[in-house]
């Protein structure tokens, strides 16, 4: 059974402050991370520093008093105490080598299954009905898949949620327009349906008794009106056609069954505000109904209003995200709520768990994240838009991706068939797309950059895909069937040797880490180490011409296990893999 060498080592560290203080300080983080630097061991633990100040001590001091304690005989060849207190944790070769042994022989390649599961809900997607999908939804959409796919990975309940936009005075007023020319929505493409939205809009707001008009119609859609809700519901269908298309070719795993829009908790709302009543949570603010969830305030000290109804009886989005978290934690059951959207919603989500909470609605043992990310730049540092300054729609964008992918590989392959270059163009195209955004701090904006995200070198997809097809290429050129050499005795005798056992381990802990975090580019920057620490080992250790029989499957099984968990991570970033380029 595979062992995780940063759990073994915290809970042995967590063992030895209790040991050497007192069960007081078990609560200490033993803050035990790989190494930056091999020759100073291959784990650091720098919880001395933290725990000198409660005890009022000298950090080394801590440091020796705690490596005293640890109980890491057959685990830790070298144990020292460096700088001000750092404590350097050196694996013996028997441990890396058996870990990885059981790591190559493990089914999920060390993944841990989570005991007890959670049943977590992933809310990403939201695109909204009669519009096409543009660059705008792709970050929200990849950044989300990628958390469904770890949190699935380590054995969870995942219960993937689309919240598209499919209600409220947008409908009436472009219902109200298709009506009035006659057009029942019979069959439309969505790239139509955009244009009428945008022709609706524009008459909306040049033409006041259209204008009227509209906000009639949205009371006969609210009020159940059939000839109203016909229309509304064709609406809807083509535009989850359109939907469906988007997230095949991106290889999101969203699908129509997963589709909960605001239109399902249109009955829910009034609940919501009788009940905020009922509490005493609700107020009057301005002729509105509000709540004033506790620490927030504007820039003079006010406290801030979440709005749940306007004063023309009107509910807003805030109203929705309360009906949904509380059907999601009281009917779906469950014990995590994720939002996957853009950093400008952060406030509105901070404001909606607070009210939740002291609502009573979401106790304390249900966790909320809201998981904000920056935005897409051009060149030029603005919103990634078309030269006249519209989004750019997001199939337009894919097909990009595959075209200049089709360019790149076919400078690289001319042999290739035309067939077999549609094949990769479209993992490259896409996987680099998808990479590029999840490779970095979703907080933070990105510049989108063509030339970068479809380089063969650097933190790419293209340079991982790759990595990966080098690595089976050496079995196919020595006839080598993977599967016989899986459970072949590993030898770490080399330093990158060693130094690639001890990357291959971190890979449980990494996804645990985005599992917790969030975030996806963690994963990403651990691969991109991995497939370089992977080029070292190749230059350094011959693995087919190597000198003996026993040395040579070793190798094998390293590489081998190499390929399989980029293989897999990539799988965790929704990348797909190809096994020749």
């Amino acid at each position: 059974m595979i062992s995780d060498p940063q759990n073994v080592l915290s809970n042995a560290i967590s063992a030895a402050i209790v040991a050497a203080y007192g069960d007081a300080y078990a609560d200490a983080d033993p803050l035990v991370r790989p190494s930056a630097n091999p020759q100073f061991g291959d784990y650091q633990a720098n919880v001395a520093m933290g725990l000198a100040k409660r005890l009022g001590a000298k950090p080394r001091d801590v440091a020796q008093a705690i490596v005293d304690k640890l109980q890491l005989a057959q685990v830790c060849a070298k144990i020292d105490i460096a700088g001000p207190g750092f404590i350097n944790l050196h694996l013996t070769e028997n441990f890396l080598s058996s870990q990885i042994r059981a790591q190559a022989a493990d089914a999920h390649l060390g993944l841990a299954q989570a005991s007890p599961a959670q049943k977590v809900i992933v809310d990403y997607g939201g695109p909204n009905v009669a519009k096409e999908m543009h660059v705008g939804h792709l970050r929200s959409a990849i950044i989300g898949d990628a958390i469904v796919r770890v949190l699935t990975a380590l054995g969870h309940q995942v219960i993937r949620q689309n919240h598209i936009g499919d209600w409220g005075t947008q409908f009436g007023m472009l219902i109200q327009f298709m009506m009035e020319a006659g057009d029942q929505a019979d069959d439309h493409a969505i790239g139509d349906l955009n244009k009428l939205y945008q022709q609706a809009k524009k008459r909306f707001d040049d033409d006041a008794s259209f204008a009227e008009r509209a906000r009639l119609r949205v009371v006969k859609l609210q009020g159940g009106d059939e000839d109203t809700l016909a229309i509304w519901r064709k609406l809807v269908a083509q535009s989850e056609k359109h939907f469906q298309v988007v997230y095949s070719r991106l290889g999101v795993l969203l699908e129509q069954s997963d589709i909960r829009g605001e239109s399902f908790y249109n009955p829910l709302l009034p609940a919501v505000v009788s009940d905020l009543q009922t509490q005493g949570l609700l107020q009057e603010s301005q002729g509105a109904s509000v709540v004033f969830p506790p620490g927030f305030e504007d820039k003079d000290k006010n406290p801030l209003p979440l709005i749940v109804r306007k004063g023309d009886g009107g509910y807003l989005y805030a109203t929705t995200d309360l009906a949904a978290a509380r059907y999601r934690i009281h009917e779906l059951g469950a014990q995590r709520v994720i939002y996957v959207t853009d950093v400008r919603q952060a406030q509105h989500f901070a404001m909606v768990f607070q009210t939740l909470r002291i609502a009573g609605w979401a106790p304390e043992q249900v966790r909320l994240d809201h998981v904000p990310f920056g935005t897409m730049l051009g060149q030029d540092r603005k919103p990634f838009k078309t030269r006249s300054g519209e989004l750019i729609r997001l199939v337009d964008l894919l097909d990009e991706a595959e075209q200049r992918a089709d360019k790149v590989v076919a400078e690289k392959r001319p042999e290739m068939s035309a067939e077999d270059r549609r094949l990769i163009s479209a993992a490259v195209g896409v996987g680099a797309l998808k990479y590029a955004d999840l490779s970095t701090d979703r907080i933070k904006d990105y510049v989108f950059d063509w030339e970068r995200m479809l380089s063969f070198d650097g933190n790419t997809a293209p340079y991982l895909q790759n990595a990966y097809v080098r690595v089976r290429a050496i079995f196919r050129k020595g006839n080598i069937n993977d599967l016989a050499i899986r459970d072949s005795e590993i030898v770490l005798v080399e330093a990158a040797e060693r130094a690639l056992a001890a990357k291959l381990l971190q890979f449980p802990a990494t996804a645990v880490s985005v599992a917790e975090s969030l975030e996806p580019h963690r994963l990403c920057n651990y691969l991109y180490e991995l497939a370089a620490g992977y080029h070292k080992f190749y230059e350094a250790c011959p693995v087919l011409t190597a000198g003996d029989e026993k040395t040579r499957n070793s190798r094998l099984a390293l590489s081998d296990l190499t390929a399989r968990v980029i293989r897999r991570g990539l799988e965790l970033l929704g990348i797909s893999i190809v096994e020749q380029m």
